[in-house]
């Protein structure tokens, strides 16, 4: 399944050798005089992300050394697959079953490339032998589910619409043989999701909810909710362009609940599991909804708009107010909510809130131990009364300006019964900027983090 990782070595395999700054002077220590030379020749130091190549009696490339940090760091091998000439390759160290997962898990993300608009260069990636204690099934899981997260919102609006996403969702069940209903348009309105048809009512591209279903009724129920804004202009309450530059990725949250039903369902998990995707864009048109309207909602409660912009939170309190009438027992959203997350936590860090202590301590430890971290911030009861209305009995924003990411969690939870472990994730899922492993466009933050968490307590 992953291209660039091969069962078996050939007779042309290059060893690669992993080796941290600290490390290099023991290794040269144990090479014959030669080789230490060329090394030190070649001003070759360990430093992270450098390598060297040494040459074999007939001048063709007998092994390489590769500089990492640390060798069981998760990104120390992601950038080989681009930087080493084609070929195959495999580590020349004894590698634990972490390490060596970690090691196959970096060199298949750093395998990534969006070429469904442009030609591809002509080198492609190197090549890794699996790593012999590697987990293959835990590899492949992660890394496919985290190049469809990147290839959902690297994919511009033009071809990844309401409908388009609704197609993934149908590919995917079809994939591993799920259930799928799509709501559409006026049905939204006949089946009692107002506020999801209000915001993509604007559009000549209906708004739509995607409902996918998987795994034994009687197992455990693990819902997760996807904010599925294809493209937000911020209707009425228009963004500048410069920040609709990258509007495109608005649907990442869909793409990290799509990810993450792809990850539970190729392990098989024992859950029952649903899926549940808003998906309009957020437009300007004669129909658009407006500030200061009052929508209803699934749930009950009337919501005041202070701010077309606010929108993600309107879609998501109807598709969560459908996920807590089951009264799962886990409820996960994910949602490229508010930009007071990215001025807290920056672009790697997702913002958690959570209404249950010991899912979140499970969340934030199962990020660091599977480095995709996240970082907690509460669900401070207090600021709650900044969303209180004269005419409805919630407004979708305060009018202080004050934490942001924190009062979009209050709006959220007023949908979610207070029985409900529940978690909101509020992710970027964007990279500005390339790493290796990490190419710049979209990206799947804490995707892995609660995949291991859901595992855990259901596996």
């Amino acid at each position: 399944m992953l291209a660039t990782l091969l069962a078996v070595d050939g007779p042309d395999t290059v060893a690669l050798t992993p080796v941290t700054k600290a490390g290099l002077a023991d290794w040269l220590a144990a090479q014959s005089p030669a080789v230490a030379s060329w090394v030190k020749a070649v001003g070759f130091t360990g430093e992270a992300g450098s390598t060297v190549f040494l040459p074999g009696p007939d001048g063709g490339v007998a092994h390489v050394l590769a500089g990492v940090s640390a060798i069981d760091d998760l990104w120390a091998f992601a950038g080989l697959p681009a930087s080493l000439p084609a070929g195959s390759y495999k580590i020349d160290a004894t590698l634990d079953a972490r390490t060596a997962t970690r090691a196959a898990l970096g060199w298949a993300l750093g395998s990534y490339r969006f070429s469904r608009y442009k030609k591809p260069p002509e080198k492609g990636f190197a090549n890794l032998v699996w790593p012999a204690a590697a987990d293959r099934g835990e590899v492949e899981r992660a890394a496919t589910a985290t190049w469809l997260v990147r290839d959902l919102v690297n994919t511009p609006a033009c071809d990844m619409g309401p409908a388009e996403l609704a197609q993934a969702a149908q590919d995917l069940a079809a994939e591993f043989d799920a259930a799928v209903e799509v709501i559409v348009g006026q049905d939204l309105l006949d089946r009692d999701y107002p506020a999801i048809h209000a915001v993509g009512r604007a559009s000549p591209r209906a708004p739509r909810l995607i409902d996918l279903r998987w795994g034994n009724p009687q197992h455990p129920k693990v819902t997760i909710v996807g904010k599925g804004v294809c493209f937000d202009t911020g209707g009425l309450d228009l963004k500048p362009s410069s920040a609709m530059l990258i509007m495109k990725k608005d649907m990442g949250g869909a793409a990290h609940a799509l990810a993450l039903g792809r990850m539970i369902m190729m392990a098989g998990l024992p859950v029952r599991l649903r899926v549940l995707v808003p998906a309009v864009e957020n437009v300007v048109s004669g129909d658009s909804f407006k500030p200061q309207d009052v929508l209803k909602t699934r749930k009950g409660p009337t919501v005041e708009v202070g701010n077309t912009d606010a929108e993600g939170r309107l879609i998501l309190c109807d598709a969560l107010a459908e996920a807590d009438s089951e009264k799962p027992e886990l409820l996960i959203d994910f949602a490229t909510l508010t930009g007071a997350a990215r001025v807290a936590l920056g672009p790697d860090l997702p913002a958690l809130m959570c209404n249950d202590d010991a899912l979140a301590n499970d969340l934030t430890e199962a990020g660091t131990a599977v480095d995709d971290p996240m970082w907690r911030l509460p669900l401070w009861a207090p600021y709650r009364k900044g969303l209180d209305s004269k005419v409805a009995d919630i407004n979708n924003v305060t009018t202080n300006g004050f934490a942001g990411a924190i009062t979009a969690g209050l709006f959220l939870q007023e949908f979610v019964s207070k029985g409900t472990p529940w978690a909101h994730l509020d992710t970027y899922a964007w990279n500005g900027s390339a790493r290796p492993g990490r190419p710049e466009g979209g990206e799947a933050l804490g995707l892995r983090a609660a995949y291991a968490v859901i595992a855990k307590r259901f596996g």
